[in-house]
């Protein structure tokens, strides 16, 4: 079964930034299309960033010029670096591929305080 462990969360003040890796174990992240979703409280859990195998990103209106999705490939990580952070990007955040084919893991949490 693949595990993927979700770290660098944490609080943070409006305005500042955030880097969230991804690491997986029993497969290789690379010949994926990956993903990071988040999940607020009450709410369903919504895509916000995705990277193909091949390099190629894309972005939730709401993450777009804020958040950067890439890949290292020789650390098998996918990695997520929040910048201008607003409390509205306050959630648990997790990866997994772009279709969701993988269980989910604890995701990280990110708190943005106003």
């Amino acid at each position: 079964q693949v595990q993927l462990v979700e770290s660098g969360g944490g609080l943070v003040q409006a305005g500042g930034s955030l880097r969230l890796s991804c690491e997986a174990s029993g497969s290789l992240l690379s010949i994926n299309a990956m993903a990071w979703f988040r999940q607020a409280p009450g709410k369903q859990r919504e895509f916000i960033a995705y990277i193909s195998s091949g390099g190629s990103t894309d972005y939730a209106d709401a993450v777009k010029g804020r958040f950067t999705i890439s890949r290292d490939n020789a650390k098998n990580t996918i990695n997520l670096q929040m910048n201008s952070l607003k409390p509205e990007d306050t959630a648990v955040y997790y990866c997994n591929t772009r279709l969701r084919t993988y269980g989910w893991g604890q995701g990280t949490q990110v708190t943005v305080s106003s």
